[in-house]
């Protein structure tokens, strides 16, 4: 059974056990605490969080946790075929959703969090701030006004969304009334108010 670590409410651990409630997978959800026990670290270094467990399969990195699953439990129309003419899209919108925009986050989060007060708005975060408003008006040129972001709902939105979450979320940053509407059209899914119920229970 699939296995996924996070820490209690953790957005990008709460994207996989989302896919798993798309695909009708059984999962088992551990949560840890903050900073991660030596037992944790032992298993991955890293000590970050998600972390999946599947057979002999162990990876962190939730966007290749959710490759991973698509692909060994598929076909899946989340995960569209090869052959697909929306899988090129669908692949690049999940690996952008930390790549460029979730990393950013990433950076804006330790500068609000734990930078001095005298850097929390330096010429670093004041060039990430920009380059965060250009990944989203990316989001909302490739959604251009339709309900998902590769034709129907697929990874690439349950990768985006969650990115989307984190930085209004965590920043409490402003999204665009666009962005908005779609994160709260997706929350309105089953599958993800069973995953979130799952991801916030202590």
């Amino acid at each position: 059974m699939i296995t996924i670590t996070n820490f209690p409410r953790g957005a990008r651990g709460l994207r996989v056990v989302w896919l798993c409630e798309e695909m009708g997978l059984p999962y088992r959800l551990e949560k840890i605490g903050y900073p991660v026990p030596d037992s944790y670290r032992a298993k991955n270094p890293l000590g970050s969080v998600p972390f999946l467990e599947d057979g002999d399969v162990a990876i962190n990195e939730s966007v290749a946790q959710l490759l991973y699953i698509a692909s060994r439990y598929g076909p899946t129309p989340l995960l569209p075929a090869a052959s697909d003419p929306r899988f090129a899209r669908v692949l690049q919108m999940v690996v952008f959703s930390e790549a460029t925009f979730g990393a950013g986050t990433n950076t804006l989060m330790a500068a609000h969090f734990g930078a001095p007060d005298a850097d929390k708005q330096n010429w670093s975060v004041r060039m990430q701030e920009q380059a965060s408003l250009q990944a989203l008006a990316f989001i909302e040129a490739k959604l251009a006004g339709a309900d998902h972001l590769a034709g129907d709902f697929s990874l690439a939105d349950i990768a985006i969304s969650t990115s989307l979450g984190v930085y209004k979320g965590a920043l409490q940053k402003p999204l665009t009334p666009a962005l908005d509407a779609y994160r709260d059209r997706l929350s309105q899914r089953p599958a993800y108010k069973r995953a979130l119920a799952a991801n916030t229970q202590t």
